[in-house]
C-alpha cells in the first residue's frame, strides 16, 4: 500500500518525539519533520537516525524571526548539508505583522543560501503574505531548483492559481478543510500538486489531542470527500507527487 504522507510536521515540539518518530516509520508514513530554528535542525536529525522516512527541514520560523535573526548565519553554514528547508517564510499576522521587515531580511537570505546551494524543497509559510512571496519567487527564483510546498495555504483563488503557475505544491491539513475558503481553494487545487500534513502539535484531532503524522488520514479522507474520488486512489496519488517533488533529492 502507498504510504500515507505528513508533509508539515514539527517532530521537536512533542514530549516524546523520539516515540512519536518510531511511530511514523512503523505505519508507513512518509514525514517532513520543519524546524524553527537551526539550532535544532542537527537536535533533530540525530532523534530520527535510523528512523526510515523522514527528513528533517533546516528552518527559521518567521514569527521567530526578529527575535532569531542572527541565527541565519548558522542556517547558512548548515544549508549544504541538508535539501529539506522549513519551516520558513512570513507573516503578516496581527501579532507578527511589526516584525515582518526582520522577517524579510532574514527570508531572503534563506531563499539566496538555498538557490546557491540546491537543489531544495522548501516549506513555506505565508500568512497574510502569499502576494509577497510569489512576488519573490517570480523575480528571483523562478530558475532556481528550489521547490516550494505552500504550507497551510491560506491565500486567496487568484494567489493560488500563481502559486501553481510558479510550480508550487500545497500541503493541506484538516483544519485548513474545515474553513470556508480553506476548502475551496483545496478542490480546486490540481491533483498532481497535493500533499497532505498535519501541522502538529499544533492542531488537534477530533478527540482534543495534538495531532501526530499517524492522525494524516482524516485530511486525506476530508479531501478524497471533497474532490469526489475514492480515498485510496488519493492516497495513491499522494504518494506519486511526493515522489516526484523529491525526485533526484533521496
Amino acid at each position: 500500500m502507498s504510504p500515507l504522507v505528513d508533509y508539515h510536521v514539527h517532530l521537536d515540539l512533542y514530549k516524546d518525539h523520539e516515540r512519536v518518530a518510531q511511530r511514523c516509520a512503523a505505519q508507513n508514513i512518509e514525514v517532513f519533520a520543519v524546524t524553527t530554528t537551526p539550532v535544532a535542525w542537527q537536535r533533530n536529525c540525530d532523534v530520527v537516525k535510523g528512523c526510515s522516512g523522514i527528513r528533517i527541514g533546516l528552518g527559521i520560523h518567521p514569527q521567530l524571526a526578529a527575535e532569531r535573526e542572527a541565527d541565519i548565519e548558522l542556517f547558512e553554514k548548515l544549508v549544504d548539508h541538508t535539501h529539506f528547508i522549513g519551516e520558513v517564510g512570513l507573516d503578516a499576522g496581527p501579532r507578527h505583522f511589526r516584525t515582518l521587515e526582520a522577517q524579510k531580511r532574514v527570508f531572503q537570505r534563506v531563499l539566496k543560501a538555498a538557490a546557491r546551494s540546491g537543489p531544495k524543497v522548501v516549506s513555506l509559510h505565508s500568512v497574510r503574505t502569499s502576494r509577497q512571496i510569489l512576488d519573490t519567487i517570480e523575480q528571483y527564483y523562478s530558475h532556481a531548483d528550489l521547490r516550494f510546498v505552500m504550507h497551510w495555504f491560506s491565500g486567496s483563488k487568484a494567489e493560488a492559481e500563481r502559486a501553481v503557475k510558479a510550480g508550487c505544491y500545497f500541503s493541506v491539513n484538516s483544519s485548513m478543510l474545515d474553513s470556508p475558503n480553506g476548502a475551496r481553494l483545496a478542490a480546486g487545487l490540481p491533483t498532481d500538486r497535493i500533499l497532505t500534513e498535519t501541522d502538529g502539535p499544533f492542531t488537534q484531532g477530533m478527540d482534543g489531542k495534538p495531532t501526530e503524522p499517524g492522525d494524516v488520514q482524516p485530511a486525506l479522507r476530508s479531501l478524497a470527500r471533497l474532490r469526489t474520488v475514492p480515498e485510496n486512489t488519493l492516497r495513491i496519488q499522494i504518494a506519486e507527487n511526493l515522489f516526484r517533488l523529491e525526485d533526484g533529492l533521496i
